[in-house]
Formats: structure tokens, sequence, C-alpha cells
């Protein structure tokens, strides 16, 4: 599996964190596992997509174009044939920039979470215009992906308290408090959990949790540190709290999490697109 990571262009440098490309010619057939990370992600499926499992436990195929939207639990994939993915992870404070306020059927971020999306549902239009560029067959697809994305998000603003918000949440790996962080803005409690909720699409509370568990995962995979200390330095009250967290976020308690992870770097490729995603890639 080939997972890269790509310098921004100044242009989309306030809407987009990195874009990513994820290759592999012959995937496993094993279902892969993704974390959330906070993120929103624009995603386009240069080969076949892959499917995904839905809450009713059914495989269904994903669009070519996709908007993930928030997710507060793991996404399950399956891929059904070769993979080529370019992708654009968005930073939270301007993922809802995505959508078009001005269109008839506009729907709030929030509404949206949980869900991995067809384009053409937030802009048919966007989405017919990605569909004519690729049927053209790009030599360059990151020149027509970038190119598409200045267009849809240059120009759209971003709430930069909002940004600063997630800034402090994410230095703090989400182990703060909620009210002394409306008090450190400057921005009342109420108007901040509303503005933060329309533009990141989750709450205050889920996005720092998302973040939280995030930074227990990254303790499980780079070490062997005692289970009870990851859990303490992640804020969680003990233990037993982190592993009830961790159990619904990624499916498995924080041990097996570990040794899922472990395996994957001694060639096991059942959490590899999961391990990928969590340990970063390179240009």
């Amino acid at each position: 599996m080939d997972y890269s990571e790509h310098e921004v262009p100044k242009a989309l440098q306030s809407h987009v964190q990195c874009l990513w490309r994820l290759r592999d010619a012959a995937p496993s057939p094993e279902p892969q596992t993704i974390y959330p990370d906070g993120r929103c992600e624009i995603i386009v499926h240069l080969a076949a997509p892959m499917q995904m499992l839905g809450a009713d436990g059914l495989w269904r195929a994903q669009s070519r174009f996709l908007f993930a939207a928030q997710s507060r639990a793991a996404i399950r994939l399956r891929a059904v044939g070769a993979l080529d993915c370019l992708g654009a992870r968005l930073h939270p404070a301007a993922s809802a920039a995505v959508i078009d306020p001005q269109a008839a059927d506009s729907r709030p971020l929030a509404s949206l979470v949980d869900q991995v999306v067809d384009l053409k549902l937030l802009d048919a239009r966007w989405a017919q215009e990605m569909s004519r560029h690729l049927d053209d067959g790009p030599t360059d697809p990151w020149s027509f992906f970038t190119q598409l994305l200045i267009e849809r998000l240059g120009h759209r603003t971003v709430d930069q308290g909002i940004a600063a918000v997630v800034r402090a949440i994410d230095d703090a790996c989400g182990n703060l408090s909620i009210r002394s962080l409306a008090a450190s803005s400057g921005i009342g409690l109420r108007t901040l959990q509303t503005r933060f909720l329309g533009a990141v699409g989750l709450t205050l509370k889920e996005y720092a949790l998302v973040q939280r568990l995030r930074a227990t995962i990254r303790q499980l995979d780079g070490g062997d540190g005692a289970l009870a200390e990851t859990a303490l330095a992640a804020g969680f009250a003990d233990q037993a709290h982190a592993t009830r967290a961790v159990r619904r976020f990624a499916g498995l308690t924080p041990a097996k999490l570990r040794r899922a992870l472990l395996a994957e770097r001694d060639g096991d490729r059942t959490l590899a697109l999961a391990a990928a995603f969590v340990r970063g890639g390179s240009d």
C-alpha cells in the first residue's frame, strides 16, 4: 500500500490541511478500518471505488466523488479492485465551506455526521465538473483536483475564531475544559458552541473526545507503556473509562488494538489502511 501526503498550494492552505493519494495494485481482500480524526475529506476514486459497511450490516459501493463528513466511530471499507484515490483533508474550521449556503437544498454540516455521501448531493454541478475532467483522462490528476478545489473553496471564508479554538484543542490533544476554552477564546460559551458546530460539524465535546482518542491510539501504536498510564495521559479518569471509549471508537479494546497495530508492522494487513492514516505519509 502506497499512501503519501503532498504539499498544499498556497491558495488552499486556509481550507485544506493536506492532500493525499492512496494507491495499491493488489489491496488486501480483508475489510479495512479508518479511525476518525475530526477532519472532513473530499475523495476522488480514480480506480474502482471501495465498498463501505453500512449500519444495517450491508456492504455498498461508494461513489466516485465523495464527501466524508465528520465521524464519531470507525468506518469499515473493503477494496474490490486496485486502489487509486485522491483526497483533500480539510481543516476542521473550513469543513462547512464545501457546502453552498445559497443552494436550495443546502444542508447543515452537522446533519451529515457519521455519513460518507456522494458529492453530487452537496453540489451536483461540481460533481459533474469533476466527472467531466476525469472522463477526459487527465495526465496530471493532481492539477485537475487542486484546481477544482481552488475554484470551490478558495473564495470561501473561514471562521478564524473557531480555527483558533480547534488549534487549542488539537494542541491539548482534547484534554482541556470547554469552559476554560471559551474563556480564553473571548467567545461566550453558547455562541462558541453554535459557531463551532456550524463550522466543524461536531460539538466541542465530541471534537475534543475524538482528539483524546486519537492521542490514545498514537500512544498505543508508538510504545509499550502501561495501559493505565496511557489512559491517564490522554485525560481519561481511569483505564476502564479509556477501554470503554476506545472500544466504542475503534471497535477494539486498547490491548487488542495495540496488538493489531503491532501485527500490522509485522506484515498483517488487516489494519494497513488505519495505520497509514494514523502514521501519516510523505511525498
